[in-house]
């Protein structure tokens, strides 16, 4: 786990007996520390926070201060080593120290004095409690590692009460109210969303709404409109050009059909975007998008011989490209190389800077890359990849689409797009050359990979995207813990992660197969808040500067997976955050049973809860 940041609550546990770290006396006096037991029936374990120390080094030290009482840990230098806990001094080195990661295993750290580089260790088991001391690095010493347990999640929320029965001895029966496991959203919950409503009872999962499936579909990355869909995908983009964000639906028989927004969070009827293919095939990839920066969509397929484009009659739909393909490569069949969506990860996005998308992908051998000129056609690619990594052949990395994310991001502020992924051992980075080329990739930061408890994509979704409104590019992760962040430095590196916010982690009870979480703007303030389809409905944690965030609010009681929010699944319905009122906010979108549901976004309007 990486170093927690300043305001998180926490306890610390030694590695070697499982017990907590605690005064002898009471939590706010001064005296010896301890590790102890703390059965559920007693008292709650001691919790801590990490402030970091103002320093030129570049080893960050930090002051470990007692939430109850503000005493901090200090090295005493009495003879037998004993750490207390005394009031902060400023400038005191005897109360700063060293969190040095253990090498090799996740989560567990070593705590060093700043003065002689002794480390936090424990003296000979006493007869109930064990002191701390301070003791020589013994590489061997399990007593000397220690686990970070970030404290439980603050999240706000009101409680819902019902009616229930009530039962007499004579028979009669009477109600009282009586707390519900259900919860509702706060009076002054920022942002404030309206409750769910069913805008058209087409597109859902339920037989009476088309009976939509997305068995062969891949859900875009982030749950955000963009990405590449199969068949049976509902989506939303812009069809029109005009900004607004419509739905989009893939089906066999029907080809691809949408339902235009009108500006008001409603949609017309369905109507027909794309005639059926008779060549379509279903491992086929879809994506629409304004591919030349004229303001125009385009109807991009990844189909078996290759890439097709189609633009937009007068009536706003496409008609199937026919002829040869634009590009014949990127695509499944292998006179176009093979490609498999669950092995060679492929990109369209601008990676020059000059307005016009461009496609990347990453094959068992490496990256190859297909540069779109001014006349809007794709070069042909070359014999060789550009990079040889980053593919999933071993030579290249052994790269996998399920355990490795891998994104295209301007990391240096040059307007060109270098190659990030994150591998069993950390983030991995090749920065984009002038020449259309890539570097040769380097190792940038141990963390957000498998072997520091990253185990997959699914459970652990990772993010490269600005998290302040003027900073470089950071890695934002929904880690075993909680939400970590590490800060781009603008030049392709990354500072050391930092857990943030104890929340929307493994070990708050967020898993994958059950919920959706995302990073986007729904404040209007222009930085990206945290977003999370939970079982009771929708949480935001607001970004407030700095890659800091608030304690999540409960902003909408629907789109979860618990009953009482509507008994959502990832697997059956979709859902998004896309503005369809007009209004400049990111609204909520989701695909669920009966038809598609639309939760206004309320924030700075009159609210109607």
């Amino acid at each position: 786990m990486p170093v927690p940041m300043e305001e998180l609550k926490l306890e610390i546990v030694n590695a070697a007996t499982g017990k907590t770290l605690g005064v002898e006396t009471t939590p706010g006096a001064e005296g010896a520390l301890v590790v102890r037991d703390f059965p559920d029936d007693g008292p709650s374990p001691e919790q801590w926070q990490l402030s970091p120390v103002p320093t030129t080094q570049d080893e960050q030290t930090y002051v470990i201060r007692n939430v109850v009482g503000g005493k901090v840990l200090d090295d005493p230098a009495t003879g037998d080593r004993g750490v207390r806990q005394r009031d902060a001094a400023a400038g005191r080195e005897s109360q700063q120290w060293h969190v040095v990661p253990v090498e090799g295993e996740a989560d567990l750290y070593f705590i060093e004095g700043a003065t002689d580089r002794a480390v936090l260790d424990l003296a000979d088991p006493g007869e109930e409690d064990t002191r701390a001391v301070l003791r020589e690095y013994d590489d061997s010493a399990e007593s000397q590692r220690w686990r970070f347990v970030p404290a439980e999640p603050e999240r706000l929320s009101d409680l819902v009460l019902r009616w229930g029965a009530l039962s007499h001895w004579n028979g009669r029966r009477s109600w009282r109210l009586v707390r519900s496991p259900a919860l509702r959203p706060a009076p002054d919950a920022t942002p404030s969303y309206s409750d769910m409503l069913l805008v058209i009872d087409q597109f859902g999962s339920d037989q009476d709404a088309g009976g939509w499936k997305s068995e062969s579909a891949t859900r875009p990355a982030g749950g955000q409109p963009g990405g590449w869909a199969g068949l049976g995908a509902r989506f939303l983009a812009d069809t029109t050009g005009t900004g607004r964000q419509d739905i989009i639906a893939l089906a066999p028989a029907k080809g691809a059909v949408t339902a235009t927004c009108r500006g008001d969070g409603t949609f017309d009827d369905e109507r027909t975007l794309h005639q059926p293919d008779p060549s379509a095939d279903p491992a086929d990839l879809w994506t629409l998008a304004d591919t030349t920066g004229d303001g125009t969509p385009h109807l991009v397929v990844l189909a078996a011989d290759g890439v097709r484009v189609s633009t937009p009659d007068e009536d706003k739909t496409f008609t199937p490209a026919g002829g040869e393909p634009v590009l014949k490569a990127f695509g499944h069949g292998e006179q176009a190389g093979g490609w498999l969506a669950d092995k060679h990860p492929r990109f369209l996005t601008d990676t020059t800077g000059d307005g016009r998308s461009d496609l990347v992908g990453c094959h068992d051998d490496g990256v190859w890359i297909s540069l779109q000129d001014e006349e809007g056609k794709f070069a042909p690619v070359a014999d060789e990849p550009v990079l040889r990594a980053f593919g999933h052949g071993e030579e290249a990395g052994g790269w996998r689409v399920d355990k490795h994310p891998r994104f295209l991001a301007d990391t240096t502020g040059n307007g060109r797009t270098d190659l990030v992924g994150c591998h069993d051992d950390g983030v991995w980075v090749s920065l984009h050359n002038e020449d259309g080329t890539f570097a040769e990739p380097l190792y940038v930061l141990d963390s957000f990979g498998a072997d520091q408890g990253w185990t997959s994509v699914e459970e652990h979704p990772r993010f490269l995207i600005r998290s302040t409104s003027d900073g470089a590019t950071d890695l934002v992760g929904f880690g075993p813990q909680g939400v970590v962040i590490s800060r781009g430095r603008g030049d392709g590196t990354f500072e050391p992660a930092e857990l943030v916010l104890n929340d929307f982690g493994a070990r708050q009870g967020w898993t994958g197969k059950k919920h959706l979480r995302i990073l986007a703007d729904v404040t209007g303030d222009g930085t990206p808040d945290i977003v999370g389809f939970g079982d009771e409905g929708v949480w935001v944690s607001h970004n407030r500067g700095e890659g800091r965030f608030d304690q999540a609010q409960l902003v909408c009681r629907g789109f979860g997976y618990g009953d009482d929010a509507g008994a959502w699944r990832i697997d059956r319905h979709p859902r998004f955050l896309a503005d369809v009122t007009g209004d400049g906010r990111l609204d909520i979108v989701g695909f669920g049973g009966p038809g598609v549901y639309v939760a206004r976004n309320l924030y700075r309007r009159f609210r109607t809860r």
